[in-house]
C-alpha cells in the first residue's frame, strides 16, 4: 500500500489509454444525501469530450445505479458499472443490466430504517446493496456499522460490508470495481489501452489493485491514508482541472507525456 508521502500527482500514458471514473468524491463533492449533488454543463461537456477523443473508451465505475447516475448526467448515457459492478452497460446508450432487491435485504432495509431512518441519516437501498449515509450524522455511523455486521449472520453467504469516508454499505461479494473495470477492458473499445481509474474512498482501493496489476495508473483524490493507488489529486477540483488539461492536451496534438497540472512535457 502507498502513503501519503511516496503519492505522486499523476501524468497520462502516450500510447492508447482508457478512463475510468468514480462519481461521489472524485467528480463531484460529497453531499450530506446522494440526490443533493448537482452537475454542471461544463462536467458533462468535459466528460463527452473525453469519451469521443478517447474513442468510446471511458466508463464510469460507480457504487450509484445506472439509473441514477443517467439522471444526473441526462442527457448524456456513457458506459458505466453501476452498484460496485452489478449493474452494466457496456455501449454508450445501450441497455442496462440491471440487478433486484433479494427480499431479506428489502426486509433489513426496513429494519435499519425504522432505527436509524430521519432526517440526517440517508438508508440508501440500491437493489442487492443497503447503503447507510451519515455524513450529516457521523455519530450514528458506528451503530450504523453494528447493525449491518449484525445481519451478515442471517443473510445468505455472499455478502460483505464495506465501510466508507461518511457511511457502511452491506453487498454482495461480487460487488467489486475491479471486475467491472476487467469486463470493460474485454471489450473492443478498451482492449489493449492503459487503462486509468480515479477514485475516492474505500470502495475504489479494488479497483486501484486491478488496474495496478495491469500496469494501469491509479489515482487516489484526497487520501487519508495508505491506498493501493500509485497517484493523488488533492480534490475535486484538482482531478476536474487534470481532465480539462488532458483534454486539452487530446485537442492539441501534443505528443509525448504530459504534467497536466503544470502543462509541462517530460
Amino acid at each position: 500500500m502507498s502513503t501519503l508521502s511516496n503519492l505522486t500527482e499523476p501524468n497520462v500514458p502516450q500510447d492508447a489509454w482508457c478512463l475510468f471514473l468514480d462519481i461521489d468524491g472524485t467528480l463531484l463533492e460529497h453531499a450530506a444525501h446522494p440526490d443533493a449533488v448537482v452537475v454542471g454543463d461544463e462536467l458533462r461537456t468535459l466528460l463527452a469530450g473525453l469519451e469521443l477523443q478517447l474513442d468510446g473508451a471511458l466508463a464510469f465505475i460507480t457504487g450509484r445505479s445506472i439509473a441514477a447516475v443517467d439522471h444526473l448526467f441526462q442527457p448524456l448515457r456513457l458506459r458505466a458499472a453501476g452498484l460496485y459492478g452489478l449493474e452494466h452497460r457496456l455501449t454508450r446508450d445501450g441497455p442496462v443490466e440491471a440487478a433486484g432487491e433479494p427480499a431479506d435485504i428489502a426486509a433489513l432495509a426496513e429494519e435499519i430504517e425504522a432505527e436509524l431512518g430521519s432526517a440526517d441519516v440517508y438508508i440508501e437501498r440500491k437493489g442487492p446493496i443497503l447503503a447507510i449515509h451519515t455524513r450529516a450524522a457521523p455519530q450514528l455511523l458506528q451503530r450504523a456499522t453494528q447493525l449491518v455486521e449484525q445481519a451478515l449472520g442471517r443473510l445468505p453467504v455472499g455478502y460483505r460490508v464495506l465501510a466508507g469516508n461518511a457511511g457502511v454499505e452491506l453487498m454482495p461479494l461480487e460487488a467489486a470495481k475491479g471486475a467491472a473495470i476487467r469486463r470493460f477492458l474485454d471489450l473492443p473499445a478498451f482492449a489493449a489501452r492503459r487503462p486509468v481509474f480515479l477514485g475516492d474512498d474505500t470502495s475504489d482501493e479494488n479497483g486501484f489493485e486491478a488496474v495496478n496489476e495491469m500496469d494501469g495508473i491509479s489515482i487516489r483524490i484526497k487520501p487519508s491514508g495508505p491506498t493501493a493507488a500509485r497517484h493523488v489529486l488533492a480534490g475535486v477540483g484538482e482531478a476536474l482541472a487534470w481532465l480539462a488539461a488532458v483534454s486539452q492536451r487530446n485537442l492539441d496534438g501534443s505528443t509525448g507525456l504530459v504534467h497536466p497540472l503544470n502543462g509541462r512535457s517530460r
